[in-house]
């Protein structure tokens, strides 16, 4: 999710659930590692908070838990920084208004992602992460976090193409099992899109320039769709039977409603 949802606040609604969240920070954010536990005997309240973590400021950065570096083609060379156990700083206000008891450790992983080159001769800045997960198991884990974020505009545009063009939220469905089964249809319909791409490569509009057909989206094929079924090759349709059917069963009445023409208006099928 992006840095508009409160990915913190949502990882402590749905801790009860076997799911990871990642939601990108702004860079204005504080974390903080855990406190430890005091050496000796002291007075006063144990604290709860350990060293602080600016994102903005490199000279708070701790040692991190796993570093890695990649090289993608779109963005150059990668470099991703994991810290582990970071807590944001809670106060009793807003969700956390009605709260009984110390206010919770929400602790997770902070991601650091800075890139070579952006699309569009952008200026990299640097990316941050939070995961819901306290500590990466190993630096695979923490790469595909990330790996997952950068996958999130093309879920956006998937979502867009459902209900703009396939028509996923147009209905008013009432009952829960139809609101499944219309999901269903519209996903089969996605899936046809997808399954139909080799041959509406050469189906394009004169205006158009030709695609690869790993570039080919959905929303291209649905366009040239009617054009593509008729130039495809149909299977022959179903056998006329040798003999007539049995026809109205003997003292039954016709029940097919009579056609109904209406005066002085012209219908065209179109």
């Amino acid at each position: 999710m992006d840095a508009g949802y409160d990915v913190v606040r949502l990882a402590w609604l749905l801790r009860d659930l076997p799911m990871v969240l990642v939601g990108r920070l702004r860079s204005d954010r504080v974390f903080y590692a855990p406190a430890g536990a005091r050496s000796g005997p002291s007075r006063g309240w144990q604290p709860r908070h350990g060293a602080k973590l600016v994102l903005r400021d490199p000279d708070t950065h701790p040692d991190p838990a796993c570093a890695t570096h990649h090289h993608l083609e779109r963005y150059g060379a990668v470099q991703a920084t994991a810290f582990g156990r970071m807590h944001p700083k809670l106060e009793s206000r807003a969700w956390l208004k009605d709260h009984q008891g110390p206010l919770p450790l929400i602790e997770g992983t902070v991601i650091g992602l800075t890139v070579e080159r952006l699309p569009g001769n952008a200026t990299p800045k640097p990316m941050w992460l939070w995961a819901s997960t306290p500590v990466p198991e190993n630096e695979a884990q923490a790469d595909h976090w990330w790996s997952m974020y950068l996958r999130r505009f093309d879920l956006e545009h998937t979502f867009r193409f459902l209900k703009q063009s396939l028509g996923w939220a147009r209905p008013k469905l009432r009952e829960p099992e139809a609101a499944d089964r219309w999901t269903w249809i519209v996903l089969g319909a996605q899936a046809l899109l997808r399954l139909a791409r080799p041959l509406a490569v050469e189906c394009r509009l004169p205006w158009r320039q030709p695609v690869p057909l790993a570039r080919l989206s959905p929303a291209r094929v649905r366009s040239t769709y009617r054009r593509t079924c008729r130039n495809t090759v149909h299977p022959a349709g179903p056998p006329i039977a040798s003999a007539p059917g049995p026809g109205r069963p003997k003292g039954g009445t016709n029940r097919l409603k009579p056609t109904l023409q209406h005066v002085g208006k012209a219908h065209y099928k179109g």
